[in-house]
């Protein structure tokens, strides 16, 4: 099952006097394993930072969806709740889940989200948004994992055979 990683990165960043200076950034990475969240971002980060940089953690995020509009590049924690019915007991519980989406700012990741979830059957809130630090997301990309793989393994049988 796939799931939102989220990872830091520590590596020298040059400022704008020419000095080095340390940062660490944090990535959001959808990925199977923590392995894999890992290799993802040896294999993206690899070319976007010049020199050495380390992976200093990786944990498993509570991010259920991610919202990405291109004309922004600031990405905003949603936090949302709604009520469901229990099926065992009837009775109503509250569900919290968090999601992240590109704003310029608080005030439009709430007409973001508002936007995005336009089609759920409940009605639900935003009781809270925050300007995240994540600086990019990399989503699952099917056809990328798949050249990684040997043929055969986990690879649909359709794309071994047109390989072949």
């Amino acid at each position: 099952m796939r799931t939102w990683f989220l990872c830091k990165v520590k590596y020298a960043k040059e400022n704008e006097q020419g000095l080095l200076k340390n940062i660490s950034e944090q990535y959001l990475v959808d990925a199977v394993s923590f392995t894999e969240a890992e290799a993802i971002l040896y294999d993206r980060l690899g070319s976007q930072i010049r020199g050495d940089f380390q992976v200093t953690g990786i944990s498993k995020s509570n991010i259920v969806d991610v919202f990405f509009y291109e004309d922004a590049d600031l990405w905003h924690k949603c936090k949302i709740t709604y009520l469901v019915a229990d099926g065992e007991s009837g009775k109503e519980k509250k569900v919290t889940q968090y999601m992240i989406v590109t704003a310029e700012d608080v005030k439009q990741a709430f007409e973001r989200i508002q936007e995005s979830l336009s089609n759920m059957l409940v009605s639900f809130r935003v009781p809270d948004i925050n300007e995240s630090p994540i600086v990019e997301v990399f989503p699952y990309e099917r056809d990328e994992v798949a050249e990684q793989l040997p043929p055969g393994n986990f690879r649909p049988v359709s794309e071994v055979n047109e390989d072949e």
